[in-house]
């Protein structure tokens, strides 16, 4: 499928949003993007295995790698890259999976690269997820 932006502010191939609510939003020279998750377009998730038994398991570094990918894809939709990142907000369920997701986030990010805050929230929109980023970059339109 296409990364390509439609007239209801959605991105065809990537998860729809789980409200009333686009994917970025260009506001001059900003350009704001929703919460994001490791949720493929087919609802499932990355960095969770569930065994023959039900038993799941889930990873902070993959999921925090599929998030900051599809963050990546949603800025290339709206002409912008990670390196034009201002400032992110992560979301963890659990700090003590701060560790793994700060060692992904280092894989793409330096300490030249957007101001960042990390909290812990007491729940995510599925149970299966343990991190979720908001991000604003900054790519001038002229």
């Amino acid at each position: 499928m296409s990364n390509k932006l439609s007239t209801d502010g959605l991105i065809a191939g990537k998860a729809k949003p789980r409200g009333s609510f686009p994917h970025y939003k260009r506001a001059g020279d900003f350009v704001y993007v929703s919460g994001t998750s490791s949720r493929l377009p087919d609802n499932t998730f990355v960095g969770v295995e569930v065994d023959e038994m039900g038993v799941t398991n889930l990873c902070v570094k993959a999921q925090t790698r599929a998030v900051i990918t599809n963050i990546e894809s949603i800025l290339q939709v709206a002409g912008c890259e990670l390196s034009d990142l201002v400032e992110l907000s992560c979301f963890l369920v659990n700090m003590n999976d701060f560790g793994g997701y700060n060692e992904v986030y280092s894989e793409f990010f330096d300490e030249t690269g957007p101001t960042r805050t990390t909290v812990a929230v007491h729940q995510l929109p599925h149970p299966h997820l343990l991190i979720e980023i908001k991000a604003i970059a900054y790519k001038p339109l002229a």
